[in-house]
């Protein structure tokens, strides 16, 4: 059974009342518990994880060493500037995807920018929940 972490970011908590427009109606607990449903058959161990505090994520990060065979991140705004969080995914040799609910080349300039996605084994944009759900099979079929 691999086991996977699935980690969002800072203002991912407050899905369901920020902008619904861009990032739709359901709270950051439907979608995780979306997540569980879907992966029911997919012999994946899942641990949700968010927090609005980069060091949080990074100590998060490094604890997966050696524990998590794979990791699906949504770092939220970090992505376009945090290389801190790019440097701890790196330091741990975990796959990584990262995710994004809404699609960050259609939005604004400084969006289309994401320093984590060279670290990152794939990048899923713009498809809702169901990225997250995109991200667990790619990691299945890594060999980890």
């Amino acid at each position: 059974m691999k086991k996977i972490l699935v980690m969002n970011g800072p203002n991912l908590n407050m899905l369901g009342i920020r902008e619904k427009g861009v990032y739709g109606v359901k709270t950051l607990d439907e979608i995780n518990g979306f997540i569980r449903e879907q992966a029911k058959d997919m012999d994946m161990e899942l641990e949700f994880f968010q927090s609005n505090h980069e060091g949080a994520l990074i100590d998060k990060l490094h604890d997966a060493y050696g524990r998590k065979d794979g990791i699906v991140l949504n770092a939220g705004a970090y992505t376009h500037y945090s290389y801190a969080i790019r440097d701890a995914i790196s330091s741990v040799s975990i796959p990584c995807v990262e995710v994004h609910l809404s699609d960050i080349h259609a939005r604004e300039e400084f969006r289309h920018v994401s320093v984590i996605s060279d670290v990152c084994i794939a990048q899923i944009c713009g498809k809702g929940e169901q990225g997250y759900v995109e991200a667990l099979k790619i990691l299945l079929e890594e060999k980890i």
